[in-house]
């Protein structure tokens, strides 16, 4: 399999008709010369507005997520991956996400190493009003964003590789799915409104 995204993401992907596309295609991934970019929300304002993260990282034994670990630790490998602040409103923040490797769950595995977890990532912990009361209007209004984006907020938004078979370079992009901008909306006004 050349390339999958989990579940619940959404945004752009590509599917091979044949063999001999797939050998191609799987070595472009494998050699990382494919560029793929995501449109992640996430928890928080973040400190800078662009960077790179570059950890170890490797599958927790027995369950279906991945932690951040040092480099000796068995089955760790190297990920890395670089990114953008699009847009910050208050304790949400739009980051472009750029993989320069492919863990399994590195973008969702990196937000929570460093306390920024993917909006409603329930496996990660980002499905958690993180401030306020249990009665407090932010949580209420915390809970309502849940319910408009039902899923972890992470979106394929580009990708680009040579074409298996003209040769060409081609790229393919998604705009952003209406959960994503109607959470977007819904929190810019409460931010600007409160």
């Amino acid at each position: 399999v050349p390339h999958r995204l989990d579940r619940p993401v959404s945004g752009v992907m590509v599917v091979v008709k044949n063999v001999r596309a797939a050998k191609r295609i799987s070595e472009q991934f494998q050699k990382r010369t494919v560029t793929k970019k995501y449109w992640a929300m996430v928890a928080g304002g973040l400190s800078s507005e662009s960077g790179t993260w570059s950890d170890w990282m490797r599958k927790v034994p027995d369950e279906a997520r991945s932690e951040i670990v040092e480099e000796t630790e068995t089955g760790a490998k190297h990920a890395v991956l670089h990114y953008r602040v699009v847009e910050s409103s208050g304790d949400l923040s739009l980051l472009e996400i750029e993989l320069e490797t492919g863990r399994t769950h590195q973008i969702r595995a990196h937000m929570k190493s460093i306390g920024h977890t993917l909006f409603n990532d329930a496996t990660y912990g980002g499905d958690k009003v993180l401030k306020g009361t249990q009665f407090s209007k932010y949580k209420s209004f915390v809970e309502n964003c849940f319910k408009i984006l039902p899923r972890q907020a992470l979106h394929a938004k580009s990708l680009g590789f040579i074409h298996p078979i003209t040769g060409e370079k081609v790229f393919f992009e998604s705009e952003l799915p209406n959960d994503f901008i109607e959470l977007l909306e819904k929190w810019e006004h409460y931010v600007h409104y409160s």
